[in-house]
C-alpha cells in the first residue's frame, strides 16, 4: 500500500501446500527440496500462471491490482524463460502482462549477472517488470542497480523490522531509499508491522510498503473485501518526509531506544555489559549536548527532553543498584517507569521535530 494515501497498489503472491496429512506448510518447508530439481521451474510457471488466472477473476469483478511472483534462480536462469513466459501470457489472456511483476532475489541476481539481465531485458519487452527482492542482502548491491533492469527495490525486512531500535539497520534503510531516489527507482519497504514502523519510513520519505502491519497473508478470495473495507491509517496519512537536516534527531531517537533496550538486557542478565551511564556519554547524551543543541536548543521542548533524559540515567542508575543486591522485585517494579520515561522521551522528540518545522 501506499502508506500515506492509503492506496492499495498490489499484492504478492505468496506459496503455501495444504498437505493431506501436516496441515498448510509454508515455503521454507517444501521449497528447497526441490531447489535443485526440474520441479522448480514446473512449479514457478504454475505459479505464474495461477497469478495471471486470478487477476482476470478478480478483475471480472471489478479488481484491478497487479500481482507480484516469486521467481527463483533456477528459474531465471534459464536461457528459455522468455520465451516459456510469453507461451503462459498468451494461454491467459485476460490478464495484463503489464500487471504482472517478477520478483528477483538479489543474491541469486549475483549469480550470473550478465545472463540474468539479459533474461530480464527479454521478459521486459513482453510487458512485465520486475522487483529487486531482499535488496541490502547482497555483496553488492550498487553493481545490481547498475547492471539490472528493474524498476522497484523491496528492502529487505531484517532492515526493516529492527529499524526502530537498531541504528545501524536504520542506516542501511535510509542509504538505501537515498540510493532508490538516486538511480530513479521506487522502492517498497518489507516487515512493516507496527504504526511507528510505517511512521519512521515516511519521514525518511518511503511511502510504499507491505507487512504485517498492513495485512497478514489473506486466500485470494478474500482479497476484494479487503480492498474495498480497507481505510488509511490516520497515523500515516498526510505525514511528510522530514527535512534531511533533522535526520540526526531521527537516529537520536533510535540510539535511545536501542539504549533501554542494551540496559534491559543487562537488568536482566548481568553478563550483558550495561550501557554507558553517564548521560553526557550515550549516544543520545553526545547528539543532545552536540546536533540537538545547536539546532533545537532554543526551542522549549528541548530542555524537557534534556530533563527527561536526565531522569532517565538517574532511575537506570537506581535498578543498577537493586540488581547488585539481588532486589529484583524492586527491578520489576521499576522497569515499567524505565520504559514510560522512554516513551514521554520519544513523544518529546517527535513533537520537537514538528514545531521546529512550524
Amino acid at each position: 500500500v501506499n502508506m500515506r494515501t492509503g492506496e492499495v497498489i498490489g499484492a504478492e503472491a505468496l506459496i503455501r501446500w495444504q498437505h493431506p496429512d501436516k496441515g498448510l506448510l509454508p515455503p521454507s518447508v517444501f521449497l528447497p527440496v526441490i531447489e535443485n530439481h526440474s520441479l522448480a521451474i514446473d512449479l514457478g510457471e504454475w505459479v505464474i500462471a495461477r497469478a495471471l488466472t486470478q487477476m482476470a477473476a478478480w478483475r471480472a469483478t471489478g479488481l484491478h491490482i497487479p500481482v507480484s511472483v516469486n521467481i527463483s534462480a533456477r528459474q531465471l536462469q534459464q536461457s528459455t524463460f522468455p520465451n516459456r513466459l510469453a507461451a503462459i501470457l498468451a494461454a491467459h489472456p485476460g490478464a495484463w502482462a503489464g500487471d504482472l511483476e517478477l520478483e528477483v532475489l538479489e543474491t541469486s541476481a549475483l549469480e550470473d549477472l550478465i545472463g540474468v539481465s539479459r533474461v530480464m531485458k527479454a521478459c521486459r519487452e513482453l510487458g512485465d517488470e520486475f522487483a529487486l527482492d531482499d535488496f541490502g542482502t547482497g555483496y553488492s548491491s550498487l553493481t545490481c542497480l547498475k547492471r539490472l533492469p528493474e524498476s522497484l527495490l523491496k528492502i529487505d525486512q531484517s532492515f526493516v523490522r529492527d529499524m526502530l531500535d537498531d541504528p545501524d539497520d536504520l542506516a542501511i534503510l535510509e542509504g538505501v531509499i537515498s540510493l532508490a531516489s538516486a538511480f530513479r527507482r521506487q522502492v517498497i519497504a518489507e516487515g512493516v508491522e507496527t504504526v511507528e514502523h510505517g511512521k519512521m519510513l515516511l519521514q525518511l520519505g518511503c511511502e510504499l510498503a507491505q507487512g504485517y502491519g498492513i495485512a497478514r497473508p489473506i486466500p485470494a478470495s478474500d482479497l476484494p473485501s479487503w480492498v474495498a473495507s480497507r481505510r488509511p491509517d490516520a497515523n500515516w496519512s498526510n505525514l511528510a518526509p522530514v527535512d534531511r537536516d533533522d535526520y540526526p534527531l531521527l537516529f537520536a531517537a533510535t540510539e535511545h531506544r536501542a539504549w533501554i533496550a542494551a540496559m534491559g538486557k543487562h537488568l536482566k542478565d548481568a553478563r550483558n555489559e550495561p550501557p554507558a551511564m553517564d548521560f553526557h556519554r550515550c549516544r543520545f547524551g553526545q547528539w543532545l549536548d552536540a546536533d540537538g543543541q545547536s539546532r533545537y536548543g532554543s526551542h522549549p521542548d528541548f530542555w524537557r527532553i534534556e530533563h527527561l533524559h536526565r531522569q532517565v540515567h538517574d532511575l537506570a542508575e537506581t535498578l543498577c543498584e537493586y540488581r547488585k543486591s539481588n532486589s529484583f522485585e524492586e527491578v520489576q517494579g521499576e522497569i515499567g517507569e524505565l520504559h514510560a520515561l522512554r516513551d514521554q522521551l520519544l513523544a518529546r522528540l517527535q513533537l520537537l521535530l514538528h514545531n521546529s518545522r512550524r
